[in-house]
């Protein structure tokens, strides 16, 4: 058992009554922000790429470390909330934490969260809406771009234009996407693992951008099964989705948000599904 397996127990005493600490750390050179506790990675490690649901906010022990605690092996935890594509690609330093451990996992994302033809995002925190391209400008000149700060926001504003009208953006973030998730997978190890975790499988064609990874379907998700050692699908029980937000560490403003994520029973089910994989690999 790992040390700070009594932290996590203490923890849940009073589960909801404050903000958790994520215990903020750095790996090698990178200049992203990851949560802790900083596990040593000077002998064999695990790494973990992903996005809200990897990192595991609100969630006292998030599937990276409950992984880490059946196996016995320290698992970098490199899940940065809200990411996309971009910032595993344009920060070299978690490229290389990542690559040189013994076997890497990566979550599927949204295909929202990245720079494309049509608007910019911030090259870290990858759901802040930077600005419009002059494209995308041009084909809504009723739409006032000042107005957004996260591309959620901007993609929801834009469908309720007409779906029909996003078409071309959509289709931009969905080959984007693709692309760019290949790109971190060629950065992994040569032992590495796909992940899909929701409260639904893939579906058979995206649908509105309210179901997350927003854009993202079977068929994109099967197009990446062979760049990967092993796929793991997880979807929350029924049992876990109605647990809400009763296991998680939250203050009252964070509430809503923590609504929309897996609480701790999700990632235990995640651990166990995922720790088998990974110990055939190892």
């Amino acid at each position: 058992m790992l040390e700070i397996s009594w932290v996590w127990k203490m923890a849940f005493v009073h589960p909801g009554d404050g903000a958790l600490d994520y215990f903020s750390c750095h790996y090698g050179m990178s200049r992203l922000t990851f949560r802790g506790p900083r596990r040593d990675l000077t002998g064999e490690y695990l790494a973990m790429l992903g996005g809200t649901v990897t990192h595991g906010r609100f969630v006292i022990a998030p599937f990276p470390a409950l992984v880490e605690e059946r196996l016995g092996v320290p698992v970098a935890n490199l899940g940065v909330p809200n990411a996309g594509p971009d910032v595993y690609l344009g920060d070299r330093g978690v490229g290389e934490v990542a690559g040189a451990a013994h076997l890497a996992v990566l979550q599927v994302l949204g295909a929202q969260n990245q720079t494309n033809r049509f608007y910019t995002v911030h090259p870290r925190r990858n759901d802040r809406f930077i600005a419009a391209t002059p494209l995308l400008r041009s084909m809504y000149r009723d739409v006032d771009f000042t107005e957004f700060h996260f591309t959620r926001h901007l993609i929801h504003a834009l469908w309720a234009r007409g779906p029909e009208r996003l078409a071309p953006v959509v289709e931009e973030l969905r080959n984007l996407w693709l692309v760019r998730m290949r790109g971190i997978l060629a950065r992994m190890p040569q032992r590495r693992v796909l992940v899909w975790t929701g409260s639904a499988p893939p579906p058979e064609s995206f649908g509105p951008p309210n179901t997350a990874p927003m854009f993202i379907d079977r068929g994109l998700v099967e197009a990446l099964v062979p760049d990967v050692s092993a796929y793991v699908e997880h979807v929350a029980s029924p049992a876990a989705q109605a647990e809400g937000v009763r296991a998680m560490r939250f203050t009252p403003a964070e509430e809503s948000a923590a609504q929309e994520l897996p609480g701790a029973a999700a990632h235990r089910e995640m651990a166990e599904a995922l720790a088998p994989v990974i110990e055939r690999l190892l």
